[in-house]
């Protein structure tokens, strides 16, 4: 599959954050620049440093005034405890149907043998809705370029 390029307006979406919460949904998010990012599986070693890096530099996406989302195909449950033991200051959302992953072309029909698994990926959104980067990786052991997806958020 092909990530949705640049110039192409953000399909929406509602995902659960956790049961009992509200959804979060990227309508909701007009007026702000939004940056998601899918990950293959919760727990996994690189997807728990790339959770664990962008909590860690809070502070820096805190200064964009962006909204910042992660998306796995895990369940609800997992995803919350995923972010409780990442200190994850942002929602992780599940994308339990694959929805949301297949609209935004990222995701893997051959993940280690598992099918449906999101690619490793960022985009970033801007107020309007429309996507001004994107960014997908193959190889599982990448983790994105934060400084440019920041660079990226300073000039939306």
């Amino acid at each position: 599959m092909k990530p949705l390029s640049p110039g192409t307006r953000a399909p929406d979406f509602e995902l659960p954050r956790k049961i009992g919460e509200p959804p979060f949904r990227l309508s909701d998010q007009q007026g702000k620049p939004v940056v998601v990012f899918f990950f293959p599986l919760a727990f996994s070693g690189v997807c728990t440093k790339e959770m664990c890096t962008v909590a860690d530099e809070w502070d820096r996406w805190e200064a964009l005034d962006a909204v910042v989302v992660a998306i796995s195909v895990d369940s609800p449950f997992t995803n919350h405890r995923f972010a409780q033991e990442t200190g994850a200051p942002f929602p992780i959302l599940s994308d339990f149907n694959r929805d949301v992953s297949t609209a935004y072309g990222v995701r893997n029909d051959d993940y280690f043998g598992m099918r449906g698994v999101a690619d490793r990926s960022a985009f970033v959104i801007d107020s309007d809705g429309v996507i001004l980067h994107a960014w997908k990786e193959e190889e599982d052991g990448t983790l994105p370029d934060f400084d440019l997806l920041r660079e990226v958020l300073a000039g939306a």
